[in-house]
C-alpha cells in the first residue's frame, strides 16, 4: 500500500493558499491552537464545497483529507492523490482508506475529516463513528474547525458556493483528546467518544458564531 504524500499534501497546501485567498477573502483565527508537530485529527464542519480547499489553504499545517471515492472522476483523481488526499468509499468498511489515515498519523501528519460525513447544514447534527475511531486508535488529539461562509446568496456563480470576493471565516478551537483515557476501543468506548467529540465540535461552533458574528 503506497503511503499518502506528505510532500504531495505541502503541494496541495500552497494550491489551496493562492485558489482561496485569490478567490475569496479568509480570515483565519486560532490557528495558534493547532499543534506545530506531532499527529493531529482537524474535525471541520461540511456547509460549503470548498470548505477542504480552504482549509488547505488556510490551516497552518498540510492536510490529508478522507474525501469521497466519488470525488476522485477523471483528470481530478490523479490530482487529488498526488497532492495527499485520500479516496474513500463511505458504502462499505474501506480498509485501504482506514490504513491510509491511520499512516498519515503514525507519520506525525494532519488527517482532516468532515465528520458529518456529507455537505449539509454544516451545524455537527449528525456524526459518523470513524472521527471517534481514528482518535481513540491513533491517540491523536482532535482540533475542532469551524468554517462560516457568507450567508449572502447574491453573487454566486456557482451552486453551494460563497460569492466571490465574499469572507469566510475559519476558526480553529481547541486541542482535545477524545478517548477516556483507557485506550479501549470496544463499541461503548466509541459511542462515548462519539458523544464527547459531538459535544466539544457543537460547543466550538457555537462559540465561532459568536466570535464571528455569524
Amino acid at each position: 500500500m503506497t503511503e499518502p504524500s506528505a510532500k504531495g499534501a505541502a503541494v496541495g497546501r500552497g494550491i489551496g493558499i493562492g485558489l482561496m485567498y485569490g478567490l475569496w477573502r479568509p480570515r483565519v483565527l486560532g490557528a495558534w491552537r493547532v499543534p506545530a508537530a506531532g499527529p493531529v485529527i482537524f474535525a471541520v464542519n461540511h456547509a460549503h464545497n470548498i470548505d477542504g480547499p480552504m482549509l488547505m489553504g488556510t490551516a497552518p499545517r498540510p492536510v490529508h483529507f478522507l474525501i469521497k471515492k466519488e470525488a476522485f472522476v477523471g483528470p481530478l483523481g490523479p490530482f487529488l492523490e498526488g497532492i495527499g488526499q485520500l479516496k474513500v468509499d463511505r458504502d462499505s468498511t474501506d480498509r485501504k482508506a482506514i490504513g491510509n489515515a491511520l499512516a498519515v498519523l503514525e507519520n506525525g501528519g494532519v488527517l482532516g475529516i468532515f465528520p458529518e460525513g456529507t455537505r449539509g447544514e454544516g451545524d455537527f447534527a449528525s456524526l459518523r463513528a470513524g472521527l471517534a475511531y481514528f482518535a481513540v486508535r491513533s491517540g491523536a488529539p482532535i482540533v475542532p474547525v469551524a468554517v462560516l461562509g457568507s450567508s449572502q446568496r447574491r453573487g454566486r456563480l456557482v451552486k453551494a458556493l460563497p460569492p466571490l470576493r465574499s469572507r469566510v471565516d475559519v476558526v480553529f478551537g481547541e486541542a482535545f483528546e477524545a478517548g477516556d483515557g483507557s485506550g479501549r476501543r470496544t463499541r461503548k468506548a466509541l459511542d462515548d467518544a462519539t458523544v464527547r467529540i459531538q459535544e466539544r465540535l457543537t460547543a466550538h461552533l457555537k462559540d465561532a458564531r459568536r466570535l464571528t458574528g455569524r
